[in-house]
């Protein structure tokens, strides 16, 4: 018998200078966008840590450094494009499974806890959670299947509208979680920050506008 609870997954990538986040460079250096990566993806697993889930698992390309917490476990990525690599990671499920990316630093366990309480799954077979930028930033099934990715083409501004249409024309009935904001660009990055003040991201990113003395950087508006 399968025990009780959601499986939630957090799929990333080692926050290595020029790996991660290259999109923000310029104004930052790979260096800078690494750990500001670094920053954004501790935040999301402390958010993780602190919603209640049967099992906290890290699908990650790359080695695991300082900034995992523990109490997460660490599984490796499979080679493919990102459809294929999200599929895996649900593939390794058993039972309700939530995936975020490492993304949204400003997760909470208040915006998870929808998708993670006791009747999350009543009338319910998948959580999608919006991205701005035409993504998706959290991907629920009650049932994970790999099929329901695979295919999908992501990176693209209609990502998040073809894969919510997989899921309803696959018969799922879907619930959504609250829009967010990926940290895609500087312009994100001080948006997200501003919304999660007390955040590592928050505090990172005001430390390297401040040590380079630039507002223009994501940072001071």
């Amino acid at each position: 018998m399968t025990p009780h609870g959601t499986t939630l997954l957090v799929i990333a990538k080692e926050p290595l200078p020029g790996r991660v986040k290259t999109r923000l460079s310029p104004p930052f250096s790979p260096e800078e966008a690494a750990e500001l990566a670094e920053a954004s993806l501790a935040d999301t697993l402390h958010a993780v840590l602190a919603a209640p889930a049967r099992r906290r698992v890290l699908v990650l390309d790359g080695r695991p450094g300082p900034w995992l917490p523990a109490g997460i476990e660490v599984v490796p990525q499979c080679a493919g494009g990102l459809d294929e690599r999200l599929g895996a990671a649900f593939g390794g499920c058993t039972g309700p499974a939530l995936l975020v990316g490492m993304d949204t630093p400003q997760v909470t366990p208040g915006l998870l806890a929808p998708a993670l309480g006791p009747d999350a799954w009543q009338d319910c077979d998948a959580w999608f959670g919006p991205a701005v930028d035409g993504g998706f930033w959290a991907l629920g099934l009650a049932e994970p299947d790999p099929r329901l990715l695979r295919g999908v083409p992501m990176s693209r501004p209609d990502t998040g509208a073809l894969q919510r249409a997989r899921l309803t024309e696959a018969g799922l009935r879907v619930r959504e979680l609250p829009l967010l904001r990926d940290v895609d660009t500087a312009e994100d990055a001080g948006e997200v920050a501003e919304a999660a003040p007390d955040s590592r991201f928050a505090a990172t990113l005001a430390r390297l506008a401040t040590a380079a003395g630039h507002a223009d950087r994501g940072g001071a508006r």
